[in-house]
């Protein structure tokens, strides 16, 4: 008499052919923050209609880049008509380079998850309506050259820890509602007081040598 039972050989090439078949969620990390961004935002034009989390990597999505090795090094949203609020997802996008936000409705604060970004050159979030603080922990982003805020809701001050990046060319925090002093440390020598414009509770550089006062904060 055959029996009835299947061999383990059997079992697992019908197991194996049932995971190939079946569509499931990527498992790939950045497609994964992509998506889960996706899930937070408004996108009345459908801007983000070719991101699909049922593909292996968004390397095929519009609006990112990836290097030759299938990593996120690009994420260029500017002017899509996008709101919504920002996620910690984000901070998943470990090499992204540049992070083009600009000229939306993103809202609320700004994820202190984006610290993560080690390999972050250029990152443009100007022109929506975020609010709360600077996060401190940008103070990571050692490769960070381009940091634009402008024209957003940003209270609190400017994290005197942002004077460590050495590498920083242009920083623009003007039209927000910062406030107390502004650093004179590493980078900030460097920058024109247009940087800094349109802060009504933003008062003028420290005084060399002392403690800085946070004025209103």
């Amino acid at each position: 008499m055959a029996s009835s039972s299947s061999s383990p050989l059997s079992l697992f090439s019908f197991l194996l052919f049932l995971s190939l078949a079946s569509p499931s969620i990527s498992t790939n990390t950045e497609g994964e923050a992509l998506h889960a961004l996706r899930t937070r935002l408004h996108d009345p034009t459908n801007v983000l209609q070719s991101w699909d989390p049922t593909l292996v990597n968004p390397c095929t999505w519009f609006h990112v880049t990836c290097d030759d090795k299938n990593h996120v090094i690009r994420l260029d949203l500017g002017n899509s008509n996008i709101s919504g609020p920002l996620g910690p997802e984000l901070g998943n996008l470990e090499h992204l380079q540049y992070l083009e936000l600009y000229s939306n409705n993103f809202e609320g604060k700004i994820p202190k998850e984006l610290g993560n970004l080690k390999s972050l050159i250029s990152m443009d979030l100007y022109g929506n309506k975020l609010q709360g603080e600077i996060p401190k922990s940008f103070a990571k982003l050692k490769s960070l050259r381009f940091l634009r805020l402008n024209n957003n809701k940003l209270t609190g001050s400017i994290p005197r820890e942002l004077a460590s990046l050495s590498n920083l060319k242009v920083f623009d925090v003007s039209s927000n509602d910062l406030c107390g002093t502004i650093p004179i440390d590493g980078p900030f020598s460097n920058f024109p007081l247009q940087s800094y414009g349109n802060n009504n509770r933003l008062n003028g550089p420290e005084l060399q040598g002392l403690v800085p006062y946070d004025f209103g904060c």
